[in-house]
This record gives structure tokens, C-alpha cells and sequence, in this order.
């Protein structure tokens, strides 16, 4: 069953013009991207069908920051991470000055917290939590301007107490902008070569955001888009009021990059906290 699924993730590279020596080090990165106005809050679900270690499954994510769960070494380190940025280009996380850099407002005594760079720099916070595949999961996140900047306050529903955890808020400079850009993706993070050949699937569905006016609107809409990794084994499809996607390993292509998805609307009510 390994050699098959190596030959068939082979099979792919070759149809993307690519030989084996030039193979990317990861999966391509895959996103859903939701049209939408401005908001005071975004909410989504996600439920996890494939993963494998050095996984990342975004839920929200935003302009200025992103809310998912993450998968790092098998069978353990499973956690929920929220970030947000620093305003700027910069990666080195040392080189930001003091009054520019994201603001912690409010800390869940089991959530832990630290700067980033690298990728842009800012605050990340991480929640030890066992989440398992097949089951659904809930964020939100909540946004309020002051001034020129804006306060991102991250959620994660519990199903064990059936309660909303308030994990960690963070506020930036935004030019006092609210909630905009809404996307979701998967993500390989681990790079060593193999996890090329590893495949990673997940549901994203019943998204909303509220309004600037207070009103919940569904996000029925997405965009199918990738990074610029030269690989062809990526996909994404709507089932019913859920989008689905893809990458890595045996997945097959059905549905070109750019192309707009469009889901039912959901049956139940607004989200509430």
C-alpha cells in the first residue's frame, strides 16, 4: 500500500512537469477565500477527516490574524493556536518597537502566549487540546475598534462543558479597521520531503459573520486558491452546506485553482455565544 501511494503522488509530479530531484518539500497549501463586508465577528466550523503530523487546519482567518487547530508530532502536541500581527512587513520579531507590537488584553490561565516572526511577526497563543478527526469544531472570533487599533478576541467551543472558552485577546494597530478578508486553509508545515506524499482533508462549513449593522450573514461563497507550490495533488468540493479540502498525497485534481465555490445555506440559526 506505500509503494502505491508513493507512485501515485510520483504520478503527479510528473504531470506537473517536475522530476523527482525537483520535488517541493510539502504538500500545497490550499485556502477557501469567502467574500464578505466588514465585520464585527466571524464564525466557523471545522471538522477534520485526514491528518498527519506537521497539519494545519485554519477555521478563520482574517486581515490581520488567523484561528485553527494544529496536529505536531503523531499522537500528541494537538492543539488550538490563534495569532494576530504586528502592522508592518517585517519578519525579525526583536526589531519591532515596543508601541507597535500586538498587545495581550486578556489570557486564559491554560493558554500560553509568545511573539512570532518569520512570516510577518506578531502574537500567537497555544491551547493544549485533544481534538480528534471526524468531529466538528467551533471558532470565533470577535472584533472591537478603538481608535486606531482593534482588539481580536479568539473562542473556542468546548463540547465537554458546552460552553464558549475564551482563549486569549489580542489588540493591534489597524487604522481602526474591523473583521475583513475571511479565508480558511490546510497547511503542511513539517516540509522534510515526505509529507509531500501524505494526505490531509478537512470540512469547512456554516460560516458567518456579523455585520457592522449587528446582522449575521451566511458565507455561502468560497474561492479555491493555492500557494505556488507546483503540484497538482490538491482539491476542494462543496457537500451540501460544507466546503471540503484537500492536499497531498493520492488526492486527486477535479476542480481548477480559482474557481468559486457555492454552498447551501445552513439550516440552523445564528451563531450566539
Amino acid at each position: 500500500m506505500r509503494v502505491m501511494r508513493f507512485c501515485a503522488a510520483a504520478a503527479i509530479l510528473c504531470l506537473a512537469g517536475l522530476s523527482h530531484a525537483q520535488e517541493p518539500r510539502a504538500a500545497r497549501s490550499v485556502h477557501l477565500r469567502y467574500p464578505g463586508p466588514q465585520a464585527t465577528a466571524f464564525y466557523n466550523e471545522l471538522t477534520v477527516e485526514e491528518s498527519v503530523p506537521g497539519s494545519y487546519f485554519m477555521a478563520c482567518g482574517f486581515r490581520q490574524g488567523y484561528f485553527g487547530i494544529q496536529e505536531r508530532r503523531p499522537g500528541q502536541d494537538r492543539i488550538v493556536i490563534f495569532s494576530v500581527w504586528d502592522p508592518g512587513t517585517q519578519n525579525d520579531a526583536k526589531s519591532v518597537p515596543a508601541d507597535q507590537r500586538v498587545e495581550v488584553l486578556y489570557q486564559a490561565e491554560d493558554v500560553s502566549v509568545r511573539r512570532f516572526g518569520g512570516e510577518g511577526t506578531g502574537g500567537q497563543s497555544f491551547f493544549n487540546y485533544p481534538w480528534k478527526s471526524g468531529e466538528r469544531y467551533r471558532f470565533l472570533v470577535e472584533a472591537t475598534v478603538e481608535n486606531d487599533k482593534t482588539a481580536f478576541a479568539a473562542y473556542f467551543f468546548l463540547k465537554e462543558t458546552g460552553a464558549w472558552k475564551h482563549l486569549v485577546t489580542f489588540r493591534t494597530r489597524t487604522g481602526g479597521a474591523p473583521l475583513t478578508g475571511y479565508y480558511s486553509f490546510i497547511e503542511d508545515f513539517r516540509r522534510d520531503g515526505k509529507s509531500l506524499h501524505e494526505r490531509r482533508r478537512a470540512q469547512f462549513g456554516n460560516g458567518w459573520i456579523k455585520g457592522m449593522d449587528g446582522n449575521w450573514v451566511q458565507l455561502t461563497e468560497a474561492r479555491f486558491t493555492g500557494d505556488s507550490t507546483q503540484v497538482d495533488n490538491i482539491d476542494a468540493a462543496v457537500l451540501g452546506d460544507r466546503f471540503s479540502l484537500a492536499t497531498g498525497g493520492e488526492t486527486e485534481k477535479h476542480i481548477e485553482l480559482q474557481t468559486v465555490l457555492k454552498r447551501a445555506l445552513s439550516d440552523g440559526p445564528a451563531p450566539r455565544r
